[in-house]
C-alpha cells in the first residue's frame, strides 16, 4: 500500500510537470494547491493517454475550477474533468479526477466520483446538450464531438477513468456502477495512488531474478562455440513468473519458496517492462482470452499463449542436484516482449487467487543474454513485437534514429519523449517534447499539415522514412522547428489569446512558413481563413481543420492573393540551407 512518502512524490512529479508548461508569472497566480492539483492532471493525462504535449493535454481539461482559474471562463464541467477522444483506437475516455490535499491511509473507494458522471454521458450519447448556455461552451464542444462518434457508423468504445490520489480503490462491481456500465455501454477503471506510484518507478533500476527448473524443461542455443551470446527457452510456472516479475526485490531472488501464499500479494515491478515497445499505459485493456484460460483451463495456459521475452545483460545455468535441476540468475532484466500476458496474469491473480491452478499453468520464456550490447536489445524488442498488434509509433520507439534523436536533444536540454507512457521527467532538462509531436512539426514543414493532424497514426507508418529518414533527418533543424513552434504559440498567444491556440493551428502556420517567413502575417490568414471556409456550417475552427478540403482552400487563396504575399513551398525535404529567422 503506497504510503505517505509516495503521496509526496506525486505532488512533487505534478508540480515539477506543470514547471515545464507554465511560465514563472502563471505559477505565480497559482496558489501552492492548485499547482499541485493542476499538474496532477496534465501528470495523469499524459501517463494515460502517451500524449506529451502540452497544449493537446490542457484542451483535454474541462473541469470548472480550472477553466475559471486558467482560462478565465465559466464552465460547468457535469461531473467530467477531462475528456480525451483517440482517433486512431476508437476510444472516448473521460476523466473524473479527486485530488485530496492531505494523506490518509483509509480515505477512498466512494462511489460518489463515478455517478458524479452520470449527466455529462447522458447529455453527450443522447444529444440533450444542445440546450446548455454559453457558459457551458467548453463541455458542450466536446459532448458535440462525443456525439458525433456516437451516431457514426463506426464503432467506439466509451471509457470512464477515475482518478485519485487516495489508497483505496472503488469496487466497480457495487450494483449502481454495474447499471451505470450496463446503460451507458462504459467500461470503469479506477486508478489510485498505489498505480500512480508504479507509473512512476524509477526506470534506471536494475533488476534480477532468480528461478530453478528441472532440466528438461528448457533449451539451450549459442550462435557458435566461441559466442558468449545465449539464448534459453524454459518452461516457467505462473507462480515463478509473477515473482520473478515482482516489486519485492528479495522476492525475486527467493526460489526456494514453500508456499504459493507468499506471491498473493505481490505487486508488478513496472520499471521491468521499460524497454517493452508497448509501455505502461493503463488504458491497455487485459486480454481477457489470458485471464479466461487461466480461469477454466490453466493447463493448457502453455499451448494457448505466446509467452513473454527477457533480456538479461547476465544469464547464469548453475546445475544443481546431481544435474537434475539448474538454477538461473538473471541480471539487468527487462521484458521486451509479452507485458499483456504479463499484466494479465497479474489481473488474474488479484481477481481470482487460485493456488491450485497457478501452480497447474505454466508459460514459454525466451531468455536472451545480451551482455552490454544495447543495440541487440533494442532489435530483439522490435523484432519480437513486429509480428504482433503494436502500433507503429510504439514499434518505432527503439528505432536507431529515434534513440539518436533522444541523445541529441538531450544535449540541448530537451527531454526527447520515445516511449508510450514515459513522462520523462527529468530536473536536468528545461523541456520535453513527444515523438509524435516532433512528427508533426516535421511532416508540416515538409508541406503537410493536413497529414500530420487527420492522419497521426500512419506519421510512424508509411510516412515515417520521409520524416526520420536517415538521408533526410537533420538535427539542427529539429531544434530549430521545436523553436519555431514555440514562437508561434507565443505570438498566437499575444495575438489571439490563450484559448484559441492548439497545436493544429500551429502547425499550419509552421507549413505557410515554409512558403513565407512572417509569422504575424500568417496567423492573420489563416483565421481569415479558417472564418471564411464552409462559413456558413456550424463547425468549429478545430473541426474545420481537420476537414480533407481545407489545406487545398488554404493553397487556393494564397495562389489567388486571398492572403497577401506569395511563394514557392519548400520541396519535400529538410534543406541545410539557413532557416527563416523567426
Amino acid at each position: 500500500m503506497a504510503t505517505i512518502n509516495d503521496f509526496k512524490l506525486v505532488n512533487l512529479y505534478s508540480t515539477e510537470l506543470l514547471k515545464r508548461i507554465y511560465s514563472i508569472s502563471q505559477l505565480n497566480k497559482l496558489s501552492e494547491s492548485n499547482q499541485k492539483r493542476f499538474g496532477f492532471y496534465y501528470l495523469i493525462l499524459q501517463l494515460t493517454t502517451g500524449n506529451t504535449a502540452a497544449d493537446e493535454l490542457e484542451r483535454m481539461i474541462i473541469d470548472t475550477d480550472y477553466c475559471k482559474i486558467i482560462r478565465g471562463v465559466d464552465n460547468n464541467d457535469f461531473g467530467i474533468d477531462a475528456v480525451y477522444i483517440d482517433e486512431d483506437d476508437k476510444r472516448i475516455v473521460l476523466y473524473n479526477f479527486k485530488f485530496r490535499e492531505s494523506f490518509s491511509s483509509k480515505k477512498g473507494g466512494k462511489q460518489g466520483p463515478i455517478l458524479d458522471s452520470t449527466k455529462f454521458l447522458s447529455m453527450s450519447l443522447n444529444g440533450s446538450f444542445k440546450d446548455v448556455d454559453d457558459s457551458s461552451s467548453i463541455s458542450k464542444e466536446k459532448m458535440e464531438a462525443i456525439h458525433e462518434k456516437i451516431i457514426s457508423d463506426e464503432i467506439w468504445n466509451i471509457e470512464l477513468i477515475v482518478v485519485s490520489n487516495e489508497n483505496q480503490s472503488v469496487d466497480t462491481n457495487q450494483p449502481e456502477i454495474n447499471s451505470l456500465k450496463r446503460d451507458y455501454d462504459v467500461d470503469i477503471k479506477p486508478i489510485v495512488l498505489d498505480d500512480i506510484i508504479g507509473f512512476l518507478h524509477n526506470r534506471n533500476n536494475e533488476f534480477s531474478a532468480k528461478f530453478i527448473v528441472d532440466k528438461e524443461s528448457f533449451l539451450v542455443y549459442e550462435e557458435d562455440s566461441l559466442s558468449s551470446a545465449k539464448s534459453y527457452l524454459v518452461k516457467i510456472s505462473v507462480a515463478d513468473l509473477i515473482r520473478m516479475t515482482c516489486s519485492d526485490k528479495e522476492q525475486r531472488d527467493n526460489y526456494n519458496y514453500d508456499t504459493l501464499e507468499m506471491i498473493k500479494d505481490l505487486k508488478l515491478e513496472i520499471g521491468i517492462l521499460y524497454e517493452n515497445v508497448r509501455g505502461y499505459l493503463c488504458n491497455s485493456k487485459y486480454n481477457k482470452n489470458i485471464i479466461k484460460t487461466l480461469s477454466e483451463c490453466p493447463n493448457k495456459f502453455f499451448v494457448f499463449n505466446n509467452g513473454v521475452t527477457i533480456t538479461a545483460k547476465n544469464v547464469k545455468a548453475e546445475p544443481k542436484n546431481a544435474n537434475k535441476k539448474y538454477l538461473f540468475t538473471l541480471d539487468n532484466m527487462q521484458i521486451v516482449n509479452g507485458g499483456q500476458t504479463l499484466r494479465s496474469i497479474y489481473k488474474f491473480k488479484e481477481k481470482e487467487f487460485d493456488e491450485e491452478k497457478l501452480e497447474n499453468s505454466s508459460v514459454l520464456v525466451r531468455i536472451f543474454k545480451t551482455e552490454d550490447n544495447d543495440e541487440l536489445i533494442n532489435e530483439i524488442a522490435e523484432y519480437t513485437n513486429s509480428q504482433n498488434s503494436i502500433s507503429d509509433a510504439d514499434l518505432k520507439s527503439i528505432n536507431k534514429i529515434q534513440i539518436k534523436i533522444e541523445k541529441f536533444l538531450f544535449t540541448q536540454g530537451i527531454d526527447y519523449i520515445r516511449k508510450s507512457g514515459d513522462i520523462g521527467i527529468d530536473n536536468k532538462l528545461k523541456s520535453q517534447i513527444g515523438k509524435e509531436k516532433l512528427a508533426q512539426i516535421l511532416y508540416s514543414y515538409k508541406g503537410y499539415p493536413d497529414r500530420a493532424t487527420n492522419q497521426k497514426k500512419k506519421l510512424f507508418g508509411i510516412y515515417y522514412d520521409e520524416i526520420f529518414g536517415e538521408d533526410v533527418i537533420e538535427f539542427d533543424k529539429l531544434l530549430e522547428l521545436i523553436k519555431l513552434y514555440d514562437k508561434i504559440e507565443t505570438k498566437y498567444i499575444e495575438l489571439y489569446g490563450a484559448n484559441e491556440v492548439y497545436t493544429q493551428k500551429v502547425l499550419y502556420i509552421i507549413y505557410l512558413q515554409s512558403i513565407r517567413d512572417d509569422i504575424e502575417t500568417n496567423i492573420h490568414l489563416l483565421e481569415r481563413t479558417l472564418d471564411t471556409y464552409r462559413k456558413d456550417d456550424d463547425i468549429s475552427k478545430a473541426r474545420k481543420l481537420i476537414q480533407k478540403g481545407f489545406k487545398e482552400f488554404l493553397d487556393t487563396s494564397l495562389k489567388t492573393g486571398t492572403g497577401t504575399g506569395t511563394g514557392k513551398k519548400s520541396k519535400n525535404k529538410l534543406k541545410s540551407n539557413k532557416f527563416p529567422s523567426t
